[in-house]
């Protein structure tokens, strides 16, 4: 009986899987627990700040304005009269009819004895 390759490999693997996936775990854990010395950095030495020149403003020339004509009001013609709309009959109105009745339920009462478990 000869054992396949595919039927050895899977089981290894998942083995292999298990065993290695706990160290991350651990190592990441380390590395959190320890404490690394501060660096010490060289001061920085203070820079003087540039002085920056001041530019001459430009001179716009003004603009004149441009003149707007003025526009007659339109004549508008008359809206016509429309025919008067006729009156609709008066819809008959309907007797009141007798609300239903809902069916009278038999009340629960409030203080039912509770039966001990004991």
């Amino acid at each position: 009986m000869a054992i396949h390759a595919r039927s050895v490999f899977f089981p290894l693997l998942f083995i292999g899987l298990c065993l290695t996936s706990g160290n991350g775990v651990v190592a990441s854990r380390h590395l959190l627990d320890t404490e690394l010395p501060k660096p010490e950095f060289p001061s920085i030495p203070s820079v003087p700040k540039p002085e920056i020149p001041s530019l001459p403003k430009p001179e716009i020339p003004s603009i004149p304005k441009p003149e707007i004509p003025t526009i007659p009001k339109p004549e508008l013609p008359e809206v016509p009269k429309l025919p008067e709309v006729p009156k609709l009959p008066e819809v008959p109105k309907l007797p009141e009819l007798p609300k239903p009745e809902l069916p009278h339920f038999p009340e629960i009462p409030k203080d039912i004895p509770v039966p001990s478990l004991h």
